[in-house]
């Protein structure tokens, strides 16, 4: 089942104070960007944020699930109304993606 845009935007809204957030269509899903890093998806309108080391270190109870089948398993965020705890989860994720070296692109 795909993802309203409704419950996209309005994820979108409640982490508007993490950064620029920008959400992009992708195979009936969507893709979040925070101030251009892709840090999360929305699945069957399911906010789901990628996990890292200092991630899991500041949030170690929030559950994890793939949010599709074959993906590798990501925090679920269940309460999408806690704006300053996703926010926080947030900003720790995308400094960590961002201080990670770039990934090599397969040929």
């Amino acid at each position: 089942m795909a993802s309203h845009p409704d419950f996209v935007n309005y994820a979108a809204e409640q982490l508007r104070d993490a950064g620029s957030i920008r959400s992009r269509k992708m195979f009936g899903e969507y893709g979040l960007y925070c101030d251009g890093v892709f840090f999360g998806v929305v699945c069957d309108d399911q906010l789901f944020v990628k996990i890292t080391p200092p991630g899991e270190a500041a949030f170690p109870d929030l559950p994890k699930a793939p949010p599709y089948d074959g993906a590798k398993d990501s925090f679920l965020i269940e309460d999408v109304e806690d704006r300053e705890r996703m926010t926080r989860l947030v900003r720790i994720t995308c400094e960590a993606l961002r201080s990670q070296p770039p990934k090599k692109r397969r040929k």
